[in-house]
């Protein structure tokens, strides 16, 4: 198998070939990955939002943003330097402390499990062998965020939507982590990197979404409800409580919800890309390619074309499934909050108990294709 390429050890190596310390150089590499998923989960917001407008005008027969930028790709900054600009407000009778925290734990830990997404081998900032249960634990401060937020503005419109969000994020984190243990169980393992690796050597008929299919859906609903994509936007839902917990927010901390919101889409796309779609991995395997067409698949040059390969892979599986969650949002009408609760409570649940007993009964039958 190949082992990619070791970015830590080559960056230190060049630095200290100009004469840097090996101390500096492993302190300079510290900041350097956070820095770069930053960076990317930004720019993947940016696109997301580019996205969201030309995809839904096209449903629409509009043409969307097109005089900022070519074909309005600057039309997402132009709104970010507006947010920036905005005023802040804080509403008199507000908790003031709450009411700044409240942003700030929804957008923080988001960010926090890029670090777990492998992009292509070693590819990674963090390969925890705890990262999945890493980013369910993350994805449960979230919610607390938010119900902070509702309480804090002293609206009876925020606390709705404070508390519908928690009792969304209740209702589909269980399914949604069970889903994911049924993964976890035929990988043996918590690490993206080990879930991958499980999935490769057979291309696309090694994914794991042949081999869990009532999984990969009830984890893509629940991770749509978990981000309040339509049609499960009852937190901010404006027909009914004007815009939920964000009633009140404006500025910069307004804008900490919406990028949020994408920088929480971006990541479900990712994190179903790597348990259900291996990660990586091109639909034929390229070390079998490179066996086939006489090339060492360890040479240098050869490791860089399959790692560029791996990162377009993942990023275009990503992707795909954004393009499906944009399209859902204008053919699906938004469900009521009983029916929402309903299908986390009495489908999803019991759906993916029942998936997890087959999957653990699969292991013990089928070990050589279940992870025995």
């Amino acid at each position: 198998m190949n082992t990619g390429i070791d970015l830590k050890t080559n960056f230190i190596e060049s630095l200290k070939q100009f004469g840097i310390p090996s101390g500096a150089a492993k302190a300079l590499w510290i900041p350097l990955p956070s820095l770069l998923m930053i960076i990317a989960a930004t720019v993947g917001v940016l696109v997301v939002v580019w996205l969201e407008r030309k995809i839904s005008a096209a449903v629409q027969q509009r043409i969307g943003p097109e005089y900022a930028g070519p074909l309005g790709v600057l039309q997402p900054v132009a709104d970010g330097i507006k947010l920036v600009f905005k005023e802040d407000i804080i509403p008199a009778k507000a908790d003031s402390w709450l009411f700044t925290i409240g942003p700030i734990l929804v957008v923080v830990p988001v960010f926090i499990s890029y670090l777990i997404v492998p992009f292509g081998e070693d590819l990674i900032v963090a390969d925890l062998n705890v990262g999945i249960f890493l980013w369910i634990t993350l994805s449960s401060v979230v919610p607390i965020g938010l119900l902070m937020s509702g309480y804090a503005s002293n609206n009876k419109y925020s606390l709705l939507g404070g508390l519908r969000a928690a009792a969304q994020s209740i209702s589909y984190e269980i399914p949604l982590a069970l889903s994911v243990l049924a993964v976890v169980m035929m990988s043996n393992s918590l690490s993206t990197i080990d879930i991958v690796h499980q999935q490769s050597g057979y291309g696309i008929l090694g994914w794991n979404i042949w081999r869990q299919p009532f999984g990969f859906v009830i984890f893509w609903i629940a991770a749509l409800a978990e981000c309040e994509r339509l049609p499960f936007d009852l937190p901010e839902a404006e027909e009914e409580i004007v815009a939920g917990y964000q009633t009140e927010y404006s500025g910069m901390k307004f804008a900490l919800f919406y990028l949020g919101s994408y920088v929480n889409l971006v990541l479900s796309a990712l994190i179903f890309a790597v348990l259900y779609l291996g990660g990586w991995g091109f639909p034929i395997p390229l070390e079998k390619l490179a066996e086939w067409s006489g090339l060492n698949a360890n040479s240098y040059w050869l490791q860089i074309i399959m790692a560029s390969v791996g990162i377009f892979m993942t990023v275009m599986k990503a992707y795909l499934l954004v393009f499906f969650a944009i399209l859902m949002r204008w053919t699906v009408p938004r469900v009521r909050i009983d029916q929402l609760l309903d299908l986390g409570w009495k489908f999803l649940l019991p759906i993916s108990l029942v998936n997890l007993l087959l999957t653990a009964a699969f292991k013990l039958v089928f070990p050589f294709a279940f992870g025995g």
